[in-house]
């Protein structure tokens, strides 16, 4: 059921990137208009993601699950018959918020379920995504050859309508084993240096992912056809199933910072060259090359963090989420308003920048933290 619904919600993200084509011939709204469907998707989604997942020890899982599905499936279709833009922006708000409160529990569930192969299963879980994350583009093309783009959010509401079904008929295990966390707790939590580094890593991890996911096909809209941008943000989104096949497997092997440090590396000079005005094989090749990169840094940062405390799966889950898509709802709107100003090609330049400072923000936690492995957890104050 928890793979069913990432599945559907990494198509449902990866569909706000090449409809923005669409949504402007459609409301007449500027690229800096534009720039708000990221922060509409993930405002929501931040709040509702902190609040469940922090309250995660007290709260029903199954009831949250079950409401979350409900409410992504009445957004998406809110979405679809929406007349305005500004009414379509509160239903891409409402649905990150259900979206939100299903996924600051799911990773919990999987934590519980699997704690001697936490770190693998977190990088299965990212896989999963990105199936979905694939699929979504070439699902937009396809639809937009067909109807209009109010079908898109018609046929997504009904990808999660197998997740639904499950979610009614089967109960989850007990969470017993999450504890609720206090305050002073709370506190405690924050002071962590693997906690507080993973979360600055995730801000800097969600600014790159949203650019790329927002802007990249729309930026490639401006020398190719609606069909092959898109092919361009799937091919990015298509090197994120080989990289995170290779990281599910080595995880265990290699520290995580090591990890992180190796795969980044290549990142910021073949965004560089992405974003230098080359068309043809040398783009698609160095989007690829981005994509395995950055795919990686979600699911080990997270599994890194909560090594960290693992009987507070619940709130280090909403912590790192909650970083990830501060970025992602911040960054994406940025560009939008240095795309006014500057052109869509010198906005998206700032992605190399983002990349050379996540890459020092993990060494500094490397030496902060004295390994570039996870921490021994510590027991924390209720």
């Amino acid at each position: 059921m928890i793979f069913l619904f990432i599945l559907a919600e990494a198509i449902t993200t990866q569909a706000r990137g090449p409809i923005l084509v669409s949504l402007e011939r459609a409301f007449g709204v500027s690229e800096a208009a534009l720039g708000l469907v990221a922060p509409a998707g993930t405002i929501g989604f931040l709040g509702a993601i902190l609040v469940t997942g922090l309250l995660a020890g007290r709260i029903s899982v199954q009831r949250t699950m079950v409401l979350g599905i409900a409410g992504v499936i009445g957004s998406l279709l809110l979405m679809a018959i929406a007349p305005h833009y500004l009414l379509f922006l509160v239903a891409l708000l409402a649905q990150g918020s259900a979206s939100g409160a299903f996924r600051g529990v799911d990773r919990v569930v999987l934590s519980h379920l699997y704690p001697d192969n936490r770190g693998r299963m977190y990088a299965a879980y990212t896989f999963v995504w990105a199936i979905g994350a694939v699929l979504g583009p070439q699902l937009v093309s396809g639809i937009l050859t067909l109807a209009d783009w109010r079908s898109v959010f018609v046929i997504i509401a009904i990808c999660f309508l197998p997740a639904a079904v499950l979610a009614r008929r089967h109960n989850l295990p007990s969470m017993d084993a999450e504890r609720a966390l206090s305050k002073n707790g709370l506190q405690i939590l924050l002071r962590r240096p693997p906690v507080v580094c993973a979360c600055i890593s995730m801000v800097l991890v969600g600014a790159l992912e949203g650019i790329m996911f927002t802007w990249l096909a729309y930026y490639a809209g401006g020398f190719y056809d609606t069909v092959t941008a898109n092919l361009l943000l799937s091919i990015y989104l298509l090197a994120y199933l080989p990289a995170r096949l290779v990281y599910m497997y080595v995880v265990d092997q290699v520290p995580y910072l090591l990890l992180l440090v190796l795969m980044m590396l290549p990142v910021a000079p073949a965004l560089a060259v992405a974003f230098s005005g080359f068309i043809g094989i040398p783009l698609f090749t160095v989007v690829f090359i981005a994509g395995a990169g950055i795919s990686g840094g979600f699911p080990l940062l997270s599994a890194y963090a909560v090594e960290a405390a693992p009987e507070y799966s619940g709130p280090l889950n909403a912590l790192t989420n909650g970083s990830l898509y501060v970025g992602m709802s911040t960054a994406p709107a940025a560009v939008g308003l240095l795309a006014e100003v500057y052109g869509i090609r010198k906005a998206l330049s700032v992605t190399v920048c983002l990349t050379v400072a996540l890459i020092i923000s993990i060494v500094i936690t490397w030496f902060w933290t004295g390994t570039a492995d996870a921490s021994t957890p510590n027991t924390m104050a209720e």
